[in-house]
């Protein structure tokens, strides 16, 4: 059975203006157009963002900031009060609100990132640590050619970093917990050179079950040691549970469905919502097809009747958050925003994490973000 919850996810710090989705009423502004361009190649990026089926070659990481060292843009806002039911979208937050999040940690931080490079949040860790915050870091091994300029400077700033447990096959998860009491769950790295471009999500979490499952994963697999995951009162885990919880999602929509995705890569998955559409749920999938690699999926899914809207620029505006709002405007709406890609790989050999909501606030942001996103990319024909 699949878990809800309406009030857990909250906000912990004051984001950016146009940044922040709040249950109180303040307005939601959402950077609707996609970036023209980017300065380094999102093929790039989807050769490293793919579950790992292909490597990408290394590049050179740019230069480390000292702890100290804050860009302009880049002040912490006085701490806010915490608020109920909080969603980031990206690119219009440009992660201010996961440094602001680091800047206000006063005990402890806990990282789990699939790629780490960034130099601002590197730095903004380092300067936490250096004020007494314990501050641990789980990177991910099968992509240490990127990781390993993070996994060095960390080491050397007082920082305790550890390489992903070997028992999956990608950690791909993407969370910060902060203090012990609030989580960060983000469908994006820490790679600021694809801020610009990528369409992502982040939802910020406290709920004290919820943490408490995320810390006692974390602490296991930071470790080495294994571990049954918690749900909390609305997580999904690789390997454990996603697959099922995913579909469950899917099989019970009976109205429409919105799905942001990367990948397009699980059978099962595929199945289901080839089966949602036959049944009459309006099914919606905006993702990524560069040079054609999806237009087998694709081609069977819109056969059935999904209807399709994908981006395929080398260059430019980028899908990559993982997304599923099944029912918008119901009562038993719901919507899962996670690490887990639509590929075997991710939805049972790696580490993954994302979670579902039934926060109103949330589920209006998304749908009126994916309605953009999928009018603007090439429609399926």
């Amino acid at each position: 059975m699949l878990l809800t919850r309406a009030s857990t996810v909250t906000a912990g710090v004051a984001f950016t203006l146009g940044a922040l989705l709040l249950v109180s009423g303040c307005k939601v502004s959402v950077n609707a157009a996609p970036a023209a361009s980017a300065k380094t190649s999102a093929a790039a990026h989807h050769a490293r963002e793919t579950s790992a089926r292909r490597k990408s070659p290394a590049r050179k990481s740019p230069a480390r900031k000292s702890p100290a060292h804050k860009s302009p843009a880049h002040k912490s806002p006085a701490r806010a009060p915490k608020q109920a039911d909080a969603l980031i979208i990206e690119p219009s937050a440009s992660f201010s609100p996961v440094y602001s999040v680091i800047d206000h940690a006063r005990h402890s931080i806990d990282v789990t990132m699939y790629e780490f490079a960034d130099t601002t949040a590197e730095g903004d860790l380092a300067a936490a640590a250096k004020r007494g915050v314990q501050v641990q870091v789980i990177l991910d091994q099968r992509e240490a050619s990127e990781n390993q300029a993070a996994y060095k400077y960390f080491g050397a700033h007082g920082i305790k970093v550890v390489w992903s447990s070997s028992a999956y096959q990608y950690t791909h998860q993407k969370t910060l917990i902060i203090d012990g009491s609030e989580a960060v769950i983000m469908t994006a790295n820490l790679t600021s050179q694809y801020y610009a471009t990528s369409r992502d999500f982040a939802v910020t979490d406290t709920s004290r079950s919820d943490v408490a499952a995320i810390t006692a994963v974390f602490n296991a697999d930071f470790a080495h040691r294994s571990v049954t995951p918690g749900d909390g009162a609305d997580l999904v885990w690789s390997p454990t549970d996603s697959q099922g919880k995913l579909l469950g999602l899917i099989n019970g929509a009976t109205k429409s469905l919105r799905i942001y995705s990367e990948e397009m890569g699980d059978t099962v998955v595929e199945n289901a919502l080839i089966a949602a559409a036959k049944r009459g749920v309006d099914v919606q999938v905006c993702g990524e097809n560069e040079n054609g690699e999806y237009d087998s999926a694709y081609g069977r899914l819109a056969k059935a009747g999904v209807h399709i809207s994908y981006y395929d620029s080398p260059s430019g505006f980028y899908i990559h958050g993982k997304v599923i709002e099944a029912d918008f405007g119901t009562s038993h709406a719901r919507a899962f925003i996670g690490s887990e890609n639509f590929s075997s790989t991710s939805l049972n050999r790696n580490r993954e994490l994302g979670l579902i909501t039934s926060a109103p606030a949330i589920l209006s942001a998304i749908a009126s973000t994916f309605a953009g996103d999928f009018q603007r990319g090439t429609h399926w024909s």
